[in-house]
């Protein structure tokens, strides 16, 4: 009986959207060549953001309203600027200096599948944004004129060739489970409010 031996020589270290692109069950529970892919994007975002890192809000707290302006794209605001500095308008940087972290981990992951992210955070008349190629800045973080309040609003742009042949986004509430089998927290006052551009379609989640 042998045993194989391993060294360092034998570890190669991914980067972290390399590491969606390669595995996007992982992070969205289907595989590449599966039709509802990009449906599971989108949805994986809705979730994270009724169910946010601890650091940012309860669960279920957090008002979201998402909009598809496309087959494959998509936007999703919610109402916590926390890539700005507290009590500061300094930006906070993530991934390779872009305006996502860790506390949006799953909409760093979409961001990886995408052509294009812009990422818009605002508070108390200031706003940040930043455009992306998938997760990877093509910007530094400069101003923009905010709507009223504070939020953050990221927009995809997902990559046609990176999704099977005719993937698009849809509103099945079927695919859009935004609790998943783990979730027994009772409802809040938060929720999620999707618009489809394309056929003036309103969905409210809870």
């Amino acid at each position: 009986m042998t045993t194989e031996q391993y060294t360092a020589a034998d570890i190669k270290i991914v980067e972290f959207d390399e590491h969606v692109r390669r595995n996007p069950a992982m992070s969205f529970e289907v595989s590449r060549d599966h039709p509802g892919l990009a449906t599971r994007v989108l949805c994986r975002v809705l979730a994270a953001g009724l169910h946010p890192a601890a650091r940012l809000a309860p669960d279920h707290t957090l008002r979201i309203t998402a909009e598809i302006h496309g087959d494959l794209a998509f936007a999703v605001t919610d109402d916590v600027p926390d890539a700005l500095d507290g009590g500061t308008d300094r930006p906070r940087l993530g991934y390779y200096g872009a305006l996502l972290g860790p506390d949006r981990w799953f909409s760093a992951a979409a961001a990886a599948l995408s052509t294009r992210t812009v990422v818009e955070v605002w508070r108390d008349g200031h706003g940040i944004r930043q455009e992306l190629e998938g997760i990877r800045p093509a910007e530094e973080p400069g101003s923009f004129e905010p709507p009223a309040g504070a939020g953050t609003r990221v927009s995809f742009t997902l990559e046609p060739a990176y999704f099977a042949p005719g993937a698009v986004i849809t509103t099945d509430a079927g695919g859009l489970d935004l609790h998943g089998p783990y979730c027994d927290e009772p409802p809040g006052p938060g929720g999620v409010t999707l618009r489809d551009r394309r056929d003036g379609r309103e969905v409210r989640y809870a």
